[in-house]
């Protein structure tokens, strides 16, 4: 019979209950993933309470309140709170999300916050996102091109200006990729949606001359096939984009330029 063992420090423990706000009376419960890799502890689920009557309402204003007014260890990453630079992603209700964009009042009950799943945690909920952005650069993500240099720009017609549309915007969250199933089991090798949807930006982009270099560097087992189409990770995306079809579109093609 098969047994299986968790790794080291990954069984969660229950944390500590932070005393609620004297003279509060709307109250709003959060449960959120604490570890610290200094102390040889395993993660822990802290509770805290915060005054809805003196905080903004999105999970991010929340977060901020805890740090500035309860605990000061609670540890995240936010920088523009306003869904553009993707630094506070994170799984909060069961969603992978942004906490800047995520408004309390879609949450009923408990607010439960966890980082990204299926990556190393660095501590609390910043996730450790290196192979990610590895991943992204490995799709060489600028132009390409053989043809001297214009003098001011690369021009490009408003037609194909606009097939970049729903590629562009996307702000390397990781919230689609961290949940793919796919890029769970092979994300040593399997690009992932985010990735992939920023290839396929640069390869139908009419000003770059590397498509068919590109489209090589795809040709693999892993890299892109891995994708099953399961669609969490349209489904996911705070900015409403689609990687699933970017990839499916890759694929064809892959299968174009075979027949």
């Amino acid at each position: 019979m098969v047994q299986l063992t968790l790794p080291k420090n990954s069984r969660m423990t229950s944390g500590k209950t932070w005393p609620k706000p004297q003279g509060a009376t709307n109250l709003r419960e959060f449960q959120i993933y604490r570890w610290n890799p200094d102390d040889g502890k395993n993660p822990a689920i802290d509770t805290y309470f915060v005054d809805m009557d003196s905080c903004g309402p999105m999970i991010l204003d929340a977060l901020i309140k805890i740090k500035n007014e309860i605990d000061p260890t609670l540890t995240f990453r936010r920088s523009c709170r306003e869904g553009i630079c993707g630094s506070c992603a994170m799984n909060i209700d069961g969603i992978n999300t942004l906490a800047c964009t995520y408004g309390m009042e879609e949450i009923k009950g408990v607010v439960k916050i966890y980082p990204l799943p299926h990556m190393p945690v660095v501590k609390d909920l910043i996730p450790d996102l290196n192979h990610f952005y590895a991943q992204h650069a490995s799709i060489q993500p600028w132009l390409e091109t053989d043809t001297p240099a214009p003098a001011k720009e690369w021009k490009q017609s408003i037609d194909d200006r606009a097939k970049l549309d729903g590629l562009y915007e996307c702000i390397m969250c990781a919230c689609c990729s961290t949940s793919c199933p796919s890029y769970w089991w092979n994300g040593d090798r399997y690009l992932g949606p985010a990735a992939l949807l920023h290839a396929y930006r640069w390869i139908i982009d009419s000003r770059d001359e590397a498509t068919g270099e590109r489209l090589d560097e795809l040709e693999d087992p892993f890299k892109l096939y891995r994708c099953h189409t399961i669609m969490n990770c349209a489904k996911t995306c705070p900015k409403g984009l689609n990687p699933a079809a970017a990839i499916a579109n890759i694929k064809k093609l892959m299968l174009e330029r075979t027949v």
